[in-house]
């Protein structure tokens, strides 16, 4: 199933850039060698430059052999759409992905120059979708998720954009429903060890220490197995 939605994924990224090229056709942008463009045979260099030269220029590795040829753009293209076929990435995270395989800079900053005119590259979606999926799977708070979108190469103003949505109400929500599930599982501990854990745990995906206290305290003070008789 997973190899069906990355194939689908990768058909839906070359049509969505197809479409684009279609409607704004240029000479580094293509999706693939201009018609009768040909190829190049193996031997041949570009003039003043020794073939074996520009053979050791560019990107190396299975999206060379696959596609684009000795074109450092097509090849670069192949890079890119086989990763947001995968999932999606930041722009730095396929600048370094594209520098990984070889790719020049120059090359690099082209295609990807033009994945982002067609939508295809959106740091600003990727920014939110990755806050609303890392609150939700794993329950970090602002500084946590600060830290994964620096880690992924989102700069300070879109990343702030995208954490906005996440309010001090939101925070504190997410804070109490980790700790009312962790609670469940520390039944019969002392009060100070329940606290201990409840506390390093809130911690460890980001939540301020005020915000820890209270609602760890307000928490372990409401269990049933805390109360009086």
């Amino acid at each position: 199933m997973a190899g069906i939605d990355s194939r689908s994924r990768l058909d839906q990224a070359r049509a969505a850039l197809a479409a684009a090229e279609a409607s704004s056709a240029g000479p580094d942008v293509s999706t693939g060698p201009a018609p009768g463009s040909g190829r190049r045979r193996s031997g041949a260099g570009r003039r003043g430059m020794p073939a074996v030269a520009q053979h050791s220029e560019g990107p190396t590795g299975p999206e060379h052999d696959a596609e684009g040829g000795g074109d450092p753009h097509a090849v670069a293209r192949a890079i890119v759409l086989r990763r947001l076929a995968l999932a999606p990435r930041s722009r730095a995270e396929l600048e370094r992905t594209l520098r990984d395989k070889g790719c020049a800079d120059q090359v690099a900053r082209e295609v990807l120059d033009r994945f982002t005119e067609v939508g295809l590259v959106d740091d600003q979606a990727y920014a939110e979708l990755l806050v609303r999926s890392k609150q939700a799977t794993r329950g970090l708070a602002r500084s946590g998720l600060a830290h994964e979108l620096a880690n992924r190469g989102i700069d300070r103003d879109t990343a702030a954009a995208a954490l906005a949505a996440v309010g001090e109400g939101s925070e504190r929500a997410t804070a109490e429903e980790l700790v009312a599930k962790k609670l469940a599982t520390l039944g019969g501990q002392p009060p100070m060890v329940q606290a201990r854990r409840l506390s390093a745990m809130l911690a460890r995906k980001g939540y301020p220490s005020g915000l820890v206290y209270a609602v760890v305290r307000d928490a372990v003070n409401a269990a049933p197995e805390h109360q009086r008789d």
